[in-house]
């Protein structure tokens, strides 16, 4: 049998596992995206707020640069194997250790959307009455939501697709059928991790589309432009003679 034959049987099969074990895997998505979903929003009530204070004061670039360097190279297991002896093993280990994972993007993009608002839209907010509080609600923030909503979305996708490695630890998920190919087989492994790998990509298309719900339409608008106007001067059209 070929090698390309071969491979096809094993996808074959791990559809067929999942076809057969759709509320086991239904039930370990779940768990999965609880977890995920927790992680996600404790990055969010803690990094998300710093991100925009120090964004609205531009000042503390170098804390969001380490914050979200500190947050992309410690490893998940690492981190996991560090709080054990905080919170043991379970859920909240898990949720913690993938909320530092989370947190990197989100401080990073929070901080970089709000700075990066025009200076003289600033000024002239200002110049209108504007306090610092009502400058950011009113301007700040509404300019600054597609960086934002992009830094969540990449902390959403990482922290789903990370998820599994939590069951080493008792967080549940997917990562029990992943983990332990010796009770489902290669064809629960591979299933599980295909079916961890489409939650993913849910979790980028949800949040794609709450992003254009949420982005006014002028804004949106113009971020096309923009990045129309940089296809063209990345790829600028032959004159033709």
């Amino acid at each position: 049998m070929t090698t390309a034959a071969v491979t096809l049987h094993t996808f074959v099969d791990a559809f067929r596992f999942i076809g057969s074990n759709r509320s086991l895997l239904l039930d370990k998505a779940a768990q999965q995206l609880v977890l995920a979903g927790a992680a996600l929003g404790l990055a969010i009530a803690v990094v998300l707020p710093v991100g925009i204070l120090l964004g609205h004061l531009r000042r503390g670039s170098t804390l969001a640069i380490a914050g979200s360097i500190a947050g992309r190279a410690l490893p998940v297991l690492v981190l996991i194997a560090a709080f054990l002896t905080v919170f043991g093993i379970g859920f909240v280990n898990n949720m913690v250790a993938l909320a530092v994972l989370a947190s990197g993007p989100i401080l990073t993009n929070s901080y970089e959307g709000v700075a990066r608002v025009e200076p003289s839209v600033v000024d002239a907010a200002r110049a209108s009455g504007m306090t610092g509080a009502g400058m950011l609600r009113q301007v700040e923030l509404p300019l600054a939501i597609p960086l934002l909503s992009t830094g969540i979305r990449i902390a959403a996708v990482t922290v789903v697709a990370t998820a599994p490695i939590a069951a080493i630890a008792g967080g549940g998920g997917l990562g029990d059928i992943i983990v332990n190919q010796a009770s489902y087989g290669f064809d629960g492994v591979l299933g599980a991790s295909l079916c961890a790998m489409a939650l993913s990509l849910l979790a980028y298309g949800l949040l794609t589309a709450l992003e254009r719900l949420v982005t006014p339409v002028g804004l949106r608008r113009l971020t096309e432009l923009e990045k129309g106007k940089g296809r063209q001067e990345a790829f600028p059209e032959t004159a033709i003679s």
